[in-house]
């Protein structure tokens, strides 16, 4: 195996001290244009690869940004990262990605792991399990920029990016009455995290507005909001005395699951079963019929988290900031809720 060339190895081929060498790599204001150029193209030539991990242990810091999510196969966490990555290359910074798999203890061992890579910043969305948050103490302790997006703690004081999840979840329930459903079934995410009890909020809200009633056996907890949960909330609903005409997911895959799973069950959609989901992930648009869903601006998300870790490394971000950036959503209508569509199609 062919050796790693060392800044050693240049310093020997230039005839320069290795300090002289390394400031001439990092573009030193005390070392001399002709220097710089002798030093970078020996370097080039010998295929020398700085070591990003050595800067960082020294400096105790590298220009990394770490990213924490809970599972990165979900189309809304990909186009996240991908806003984070393209905000962070452009300023030069690398991304190391980790997830938890909505687990508390990869949470944890993934905080570790990126701690002691010194890295610059560090992006969270929150685990499905996670309560506790005493293992992101020691980026605060070290003077280390934390941003929560999206699932957010209520309790810790860092930077927050997020979206109004209870007006959400208020438009995307209104939406189903103006559709004439009188009862809505919600399917709710873990109440702990924000994201899914602000929207649960906005759908009884909406009910209550509207004079409808909030039967409880039309909520329904889930633990990952994922296909299987889906198909297993959507039968039981189905089997009721009184069934719904009408589900708010606070996703969109168990919101497929559902259209999928009501489908097979000969039940009409959305004549007799109207649905909407949240996120409004490509496969919205691919079921048949597509599915109405709730918009989720992803990649603005990470973008602007990623901004946050940057103004920090530009000495502009306080440390003791709580502030929180809310971005809009809006209801994207398609055939899986559109009753008012049909009713116009029968008129005409």
């Amino acid at each position: 195996m062919k050796k790693e060339v060392t800044i050693y190895d240049v310093a020997n081929k230039t005839n320069y001290s290795p300090s002289t060498v390394s400031r001439a790599l990092n573009n030193h204001k005390s070392i001399s244009k002709k220097t710089i150029k002798v030093v970078k193209d020996a370097a080039e030539k010998m295929n020398y690869r700085p070591n990003s991990l050595a800067a960082g242990l020294r400096n105790n810091r590298s220009n990394t940004i770490g990213v924490m999510m809970s599972r990165i196969n979900r189309p809304f966490i990909s186009s996240l990262i991908s806003g984070v990555e393209e905000s962070a290359r452009k300023e030069g910074y690398n991304v190391i990605i980790s997830q938890s798999n909505d687990k508390y203890e990869n949470e944890v061992s993934n905080a570790k792991a990126l701690y002691d890579t010194r890295i610059s910043g560090l992006i969270v969305s929150l685990a499905m399990e996670t309560t506790d948050f005493s293992h992101f103490d020691q980026f605060i302790e070290k003077g280390i920029p934390i941003v929560f997006v999206d699932r957010v703690p209520s309790n810790f004081n860092s930077y927050r990016v997020i979206i109004d999840n209870y007006s959400a979840g208020y438009n995307a329930t209104k939406h189903l009455i103006e559709q004439g459903c009188k009862r809505i079934a919600h399917f709710a995410g873990l109440q702990h995290r924000n994201v899914y009890s602000e929207r649960k909020k906005g759908y009884v809200d909406a009910l209550n507005d509207y004079n409808l009633e909030i039967d409880e056996s039309l909520i329904i907890y889930f633990n990952t909001l994922d296909f299987k949960e889906g198909e297993k909330a959507t039968k039981k609903l189905l089997k009721l005395s009184n069934p719904p005409d009408g589900i708010f997911s606070s996703n969109d895959t168990a919101a497929v699951s559902a259209i999928v799973t009501a489908k097979k069950k000969g039940v009409k959609i959305p004549e007799e079963l109207a649905i909407i989901g949240f996120n409004d992930d490509p496969i919205a648009s691919i079921v048949d019929p597509g599915l109405s869903s709730v918009t989720h601006p992803a990649q603005k998300m990470g973008k602007l988290s990623a901004k946050r870790i940057l103004e920090h490394s530009h000495q502009n971000f306080d440390d003791n900031v709580s502030e929180i950036s809310i971005l809009n959503t809006e209801v994207v209508v398609r055939d899986s809720s559109n009753r008012n569509k049909l009713v116009s199609k029968i008129t005409d």
